[in-house]
């Protein structure tokens, strides 16, 4: 960690998100631009429409091999020294790579390195292995982990009382699990959105119409040659661009992750009401403070970092979203500068899932206190006796009930004297005799157990 970090993704938080360095860096797109010149490379190689681009011999397929898989700090260097010079970040990397090929038996093909390509071919499909490799390979499995670890939350207070608040005042019972299974319902509609998004790529030249391909090899099919290419890569073609990839795919894989965010968000907020009103503890680590002055603080730290993080990732995501697809005629270089901050909205949405889980994992269930404000709620009850009442044709049943409890204090005593005044069949009479503010729960346990089974598809 770095103290002279301008952005705590470098400084404080550096090693919470090193494992998205691997696809996010300045490290990550260099390597990514060698791999995808070296694959067009080999791509040419195997078309046997293209003449002045031989066949490579094993050795040589090896030694590209080599090139790609050996890619490493001092690669990275040598290609930022070059830029230095070309004041070119996309051109260096070709450069670099004659540099090598020039010192080998595929020196005579140095110079068909970015063959008919602009500089977006490289970079498109650069970035759009980057993001799919942080999403896939590190983001939605933290995202899983959180969703597994409010699974296993939800199961196991299923059935625990728990006061509702609606408009912040008490309102009908529910249960503890029900509320995070409504959480994990709307994780996992979110996540599965993420999961099959695309990410496309494009490679067609200048303009996006192939026009130096065809000037060179108007008998190749370029049309299923850059198709073949790109989803060679385990991309999806765009097959009609302009410089650029529009970066539409971009902005929904934006807003997909902001909606994610926005419901991680109303959790956090809703944790750190539950920890307000004592109906969690938190684990005491003995070695940390809670404040510097109140000693017997616990501070719901995760879940106030995870609300911070949500927003700024957020608010990157937001101006992403609406600037990326918007580029000035055939091409604008704003995307250029507005690309390299994808990798930050996506990695203070990964600390928040990282706090969230921690701050999870730190809690334990106050029985007693989610028991004491139920037992003191008993006016709770007045939506089942009215609506029993309605069932069977009772007069006035919704005001009777709103005149003896709205603003006043009920008891089981009280409740249970107006219940004896009721004409209704002794069945439902003793039935509403025998509720109580923790069993008047509805279907919590079963919309609990959906919520589980639907996670586990």
């Amino acid at each position: 960690m770095s103290l002279l970090a301008i952005s705590p993704l470098d400084g404080r938080y550096a090693d919470k998100v090193a494992p998205l360095r691997d696809y996010l860096s300045e490290w990550a797109l260099i390597k990514h631009r060698v791999l995808v010149q070296l694959r067009w490379l080999r791509a040419m190689s195997a078309q046997p429409g293209i003449t002045h681009v031989r066949a490579f011999t094993t050795d040589e397929q090896i030694l590209l091999s080599r090139l790609e898989a050996d890619f490493d700090q001092a690669t990275a260097e040598r290609v930022k020294a070059i830029e230095a010079r070309t004041n070119h970040d996309s051109k260096a990397v070709e450069y670099y790579l004659r540099e090598q090929l020039e010192a080998t038996s595929l020196a005579d093909m140095a110079g068909s390195l970015h063959f008919a390509c602009t500089s977006d071919d490289i970079n498109n499909l650069a970035y759009a292995l980057m993001f799919r490799g942080a999403i896939r390979q590190i983001w939605q499995p933290a995202a899983r982990g959180l969703l597994d670890s409010l699974v296993e939350l939800a199961r196991s207070t299923a059935t625990v009382p728990m006061l509702a608040r609606t408009h912040g005042q008490a309102a009908t019972p529910t249960s503890l699990g029900k509320e995070f299974a409504v959480f994990v319902h709307r994780l996992r509609r979110q996540l599965r959105q993420i999961d099959v998004q695309e990410y496309l790529g494009k490679f067609n030249g200048a303009v996006g119409a192939y026009n130096a391909h065809i000037a060179a090899y108007p008998g190749v099919d370029w049309l299923s040659f850059s198709r073949e290419f790109v989803e060679g890569l385990g991309l999806t073609q765009n097959p009609l661009t302009t410089q650029i990839e529009a970066h539409d795919y971009l902005a929904e894989l934006a807003q997909s992750v902001m909606r994610f965010n926005s419901v991680l968000l109303d959790l956090c907020r809703d944790m750190w009401s539950y920890i307000s009103l004592a109906y969690f503890r938190q684990q005491v680590v003995p070695r940390e403070t809670g404040s510097s002055t109140m000693p017997h603080k616990v501070n719901p730290i995760d879940f106030e970092n995870a609300e911070a993080n949500l927003g700024i990732s957020n608010a990157l995501f937001a101006h992403l979203a609406g600037k990326l697809p918007i580029s000035r005629l055939q091409r604008d270089l704003s995307d250029s500068s507005a690309l390299r901050n994808v990798g930050v909205a996506i990695s203070h949405s990964y600390l928040a899932l990282m706090s969230m889980r921690r701050g999870l994992g730190k809690l334990e269930v106050d029985s007693a206190a989610l028991a004491a404000d139920l037992d003191d709620a008993w006016q709770l009850l007045a939506e089942a006796v009215q609506t029993v009442m309605r069932k069977h044709h009772l007069p006035e049943a919704y005001e009777q009930l709103k005149a003896l409890t709205r603003g006043q204090q009920i008891t089981r005593e009280s409740l249970h004297a107006f219940i004896h005044t009721l004409a209704l069949p002794d069945e439902e009479k003793q039935s509403l005799l025998q509720m109580t503010p923790a069993t008047y729960l509805g279907l919590a346990g079963q919309l609990v157990a959906l919520a589980v089974e639907e996670a586990a598809d």
